[in-house]
């Protein structure tokens, strides 16, 4: 292996990481890395990492690097909360790592609003918003793009993922690996994307789960949120239409299930329910925790139906009228920054109306409350991005071809509400070497969901097996005949033990 750089050569200095026991087997550090990869030795920024070393390290392959999605979520909580549903194989063949990307969590968390300002802003919005509702949407929209900079100002430049990628190659060499091996899901697919593309020949072996269309992300950020609109309203629509076909274990709607949600979301919005805190969960209440709990796929589907009946009967024990928290906040804020940062809108007003409008009209069922709302989650982003007030020298344009790298796995789940399943497509054409594989089923990627998809990703992972060309994956959990008290094999059900989805990202259980 080659000397690792020290900085004297004008390249950033590899971290020195020295670990201490965290609880459960765990050990932690900290790892310096440049502020600005202009400026390589310059400031610095402290990222805080995870690992847990396999049981016998003779026999291990090297470190297997898990990233979450977001952007905004903590890859030290995602390596920590899912380690024990690891399959074996991968347990016993590598250290397992992960670490909080910069702006997030423990690695210098960035804040734009703040609890009380994103509060205020989350109790005003409607579920269905009025007429007159596009202006002050882009009016709140650039006010949170000025309080990033007021807030985040010397941060938000530079926690863009091309950043994060450089980030992960030095941490690769700190850690003393001579190639990458890597699963991301949802938002730490495309981080995993520009990491080949920047470093193909790096490449050991890359799984890219709910993957996105990377070109029309970056470049094209108006035919990227299109699809993600659709894809959300898709997968509420196919829940009402078994919520009608099913009426007794879906409980709500009574024999309309569309029509009941429509007046659900109106007669919140004119009746807030109080909340035990104190607070009020109305119709934009319902969407934020729709748009998150509906990636369960079809298992969660019962538990929707009886939190729905629940919230028609204004019992506030339902965990759709959970308003989003501080927890919710802290993934929120680099959320959007990063994208902001990441995409490149044309800073056209009238292209703006144009797209906010048409998404909001071809989504009807959760579309308008996230086009209207408050700068939130990924495909409503635009009314804060066209207006960004920073620079972005961290952001990431292309190519992404990778050309060079060893084979890259990416999965497509075809009833995806969060990352659509042509983004998968796209992305395993973009690269010069991916190869795509299916998972037949509603909800949010495929690991951990699916026996067949996470038996290839293991495969794939330890042994370097590449799942054969066209490989489809048909066994997705079928919903119970009512609202499951356990978690089902392949599932945790985490918003139903948690009382609230925060956006958390979770993997199953599977063996």
């Amino acid at each position: 292996m080659a000397a690792e750089p020290d900085g004297s050569d004008g390249q950033p200095p590899v971290p020195s990481l020295s670990w201490s026991d965290c609880q459960g087997g765990f050990e932690c550090a900290n790892a310096d890395v440049p502020l600005d990869y202009r400026d390589p030795q310059g400031r610095t920024i402290t990222l805080a990492v995870i690992r847990k070393k396999a049981p016998d390290q003779a026999k291990k392959k090297g470190t297997l690097f898990l990233q979450p999605g977001g952007p905004g979520n903590s890859g030290v909580d995602f390596v920590r909360n899912n380690y024990a549903g690891l399959p074996a194989a991968m347990r016993d063949s590598f250290d397992v790592f992960g670490y909080d990307v910069r702006g997030v969590g423990r690695s210098s968390a960035l804040t734009c609003w703040d609890d009380q300002t994103y509060t205020q802003a989350v109790t005003a919005a409607k579920g269905v918003p009025g007429p007159d509702a596009y202006e002050p949407a882009v009016r709140q929209a650039a006010e949170f793009g000025q309080a990033c900079l007021d807030n985040a100002g010397e941060l938000a430049p530079y926690v863009g993922t091309e950043y994060v990628a450089r980030d992960i190659d030095l941490l690769r060499q700190a850690l003393g690996e001579d190639q990458l091996t890597y699963y991301g899901r949802s938002f730490g697919s495309y981080i995993g994307t520009v990491y080949a593309a920047l470093f193909p020949e790096r490449v050991r072996a890359l799984a890219l789960d709910g993957g996105y269309d990377p070109e029309n992300y970056a470049n094209r950020p108006y035919a990227y949120d299109r699809p993600q609109y659709l894809a959300l309203d898709g997968a509420m629509s196919r829940f009402l239409d078994w919520c009608e076909a099913d009426q007794d274990t879906c409980g709500f709607g009574d024999g309309d299930p569309r029509g009941a949600f429509e007046k659900l979301k109106a007669d919140l919005d004119a009746n807030p329910v109080p909340t035990a805190n104190g607070g009020q969960a109305n119709g934009y209440t319902l969407v934020y925790r729709l748009m998150f709990n509906i990636n369960e796929g079809k298992v969660i589907w019962p538990s929707l139906g009886g939190a729905l009946r629940k919230a028609q009967l204004r019992d506030n024990t339902s965990f759709l009228l959970r308003p989003p928290s501080p927890a919710s906040y802290d993934f929120l804020n680099p959320n959007v920054a990063v994208e902001c940062v990441d995409k490149d809108y044309p800073r056209d007003p009238a292209l703006l109306k144009r797209q906010v409008t048409r998404n909001a009209e071809l989504a009807p069922l959760l579309g308008p409350a996230m086009a209207y709302g408050p700068p939130t989650y990924d495909h409503q982003h635009a009314t804060t991005c066209v207006q960004w007030p920073g620079e972005k020298p961290s952001r990431y344009d292309g190519s992404f071809r990778a050309k060079g790298s060893a084979p890259i796995l990416v999965l497509g789940t075809t009833g995806d509400p969060d990352t659509p399943y042509r983004d998968a497509v796209a992305l395993s054409r973009q690269l010069d070497n991916g190869r795509l594989l299916t998972f037949k089923a509603e909800g949010h990627t495929a690991f951990g969901r699916s026996a067949c998809a996470t038996a290839a990703v293991t495969g794939y992972l330890v042994d370097l097996k590449v799942p054969a060309r066209g490989t489809t994956c048909t066994d997705e959990t079928q919903p119970p005949s009512a609202t499951p008290k356990v978690a089902p094999p392949g599932t945790t059900l985490g918003e139903l033990r948690n009382g609230v989805n925060e956006r958390l990202d979770h993997l199953g259980s599977l063996r």
